[in-house]
C-alpha cells in the first residue's frame, strides 16, 4: 500500500502552526508564557489540529526546532566551508560552535522551551546527542586530544540555552561579544591539540 501524503489543508495548518508558534517565542518574554491556546489562536486552527499533528507542546517545541534546524544541520553534512565535511577539524570546531551559538541566540526562547522538556537536563534532548556526536566525530580527528567525548559536552556547556539567555538577557552581552568569547575559549580548549 503506497503511503498517504499530508493533505494541502494539513501541510497549511501545520506551516502556519509552526510560524505563528516562532513568532510567539520569539517575542514572549519567557517560554513559559506561550501556551497551546495561544498558538492555536495566533495560526487560526482549534487546539485539536495541534494536538494531532504534534501530540502535546513538548511535541509542537520540537518539531519548531527541527524545523529551524534543519538548514544547519543540512550544511554540516554536506555543506561547504566552514561547516561542511571538507573543512579541517581544527577550523570546523569553532564553526560548528558558532553555528549553534549563533541559533540560539537567534532562537533564543525556543531553545530554552526545547531544554526544559527533558526533565530539566537539556542532556537528555535528542538534538544534543546529535550536536554532542558531531562535534565529537570532528574532534576526534584532532591529534593529541585526550578525550574528544568530554572536551565535546564541556565545549557544548558553553553554548547552553539557559546560559545563552542569561548571557544576552540579564548581562545583555551582544551576539558579537559572545561569538568573539567562544571562540576564544574554544581556542584555548583546543591549544594543546
Amino acid at each position: 500500500m503506497p503511503e498517504r501524503k499530508p493533505r494541502a489543508d494539513a501541510l497549511r495548518n501545520r506551516e502556519s502552526v509552526l510560524a505563528a508558534a516562532d513568532r510567539l517565542f520569539a517575542t514572549c518574554a519567557s517560554p513559559e508564557d506561550v501556551t497551546m491556546a495561544d498558538i492555536a489562536a495566533a495560526a487560526g486552527v482549534g487546539k485539536g489540529t495541534l494536538f494531532r499533528g504534534f501530540g502535546d507542546r513538548t511535541g509542537l517545541i520540537r518539531a519548531l526546532y527541527e524545523s529551524r534546524l534543519e538548514p544547519i544541520r543540512l550544511a554540516v553534512a554536506e555543506g561547504p566551508r566552514p561547516l561542511g565535511p571538507a573543512t579541517p577539524p581544527a577550523d570546523r570546531v569553532p564553526a560548528l560552535l558558532d553555528a549553534l551559538l549563533c541559533f540560539k541566540i537567534d532562537h533564543r526562547h525556543l531553545s530554552v522551551a526545547l531544554e526544559g522538556t527533558a526533565s530539566d537536563s537539556p542532556y537528555r534532548a535528542a538534538h544534543y546527542d546529535w550536536w554532542h556526536g558531531t562535534l565529537r566525530d570532528v574532534l576526534e580527528q584532532l591529534p593529541g586530544l585526550p578525550d574528544a567525548g568530554f572536551t565535546a559536552h564541556a565545549l557544548l556547556a558553553a553554548v547552553r540555552a539557559d546560559l545563552v539567555d542569561h548571557l544576552t538577557g540579564r548581562e545583555h552581552l551582544t551576539r558579537e561579544r559572545l561569538r568573539v568569547e567562544l571562540a576564544a575559549y574554544t581556542a584555548r580548549v583546543l591549544g594543546g591539540s
